[in-house]
């Protein structure tokens, strides 16, 4: 048996096809959204898959605005955010922020989810939230993507 014959292909940035995907996250929980659309962002639901290589698909999460979250947590879960400077420390229940700008609680979710490192900066650029039902993504033919 030749055993030099087989070899491992790995994935790299020239070979790796990129899908785009639209998500409906009407009435679906956050944490489970979040942890099925990073796991596509990061690539893993390819056969392909290799870890130090950006080979998930671009995903685009519309209606951001009707995400659920179970239990207490719209009063009790607390985001918080730092300017910087002595004083700069602002804390938003997830109704205010949920007011303010729904997208953030679902980037923030994702965001979470992916590697801290340049891979996961550059893998989180393939995700898209937007507020309602219209995207600018029309051109790419997105598939639907549920879970």
């Amino acid at each position: 048996m030749n055993t030099l014959s087989y070899k491992t292909k790995s994935a790299n940035k020239e070979t790796v096809e990129k899908e785009w995907f639209v998500v409906d996250a009407t009435d679906l929980v956050l944490g489970r959204l979040a942890s099925n659309v990073a796991r596509v962002l990061r690539g893993k639901h390819k056969p392909s898959f290799t870890p130090h290589v950006d080979c998930g698909d671009n995903v685009i999460i519309i209606n951001a605005e009707k995400v659920k979250l179970t239990g207490k947590k719209w009063d009790e879960k607390e985001y918080q955010f730092y300017s910087g400077h002595p004083g700069g420390q602002k804390v938003y229940t997830a109704k205010d922020l949920q007011a303010r700008d729904p997208r953030r609680i679902v980037e923030m979710a994702v965001k979470g989810m992916l590697p801290k490192n340049k891979l996961g900066r550059k893998i989180y650029g393939n995700l898209t939230v937007v507020v309602g039902a219209e995207h600018k993504h029309e051109a790419q033919s997105p598939k639907e993507l549920k879970f």
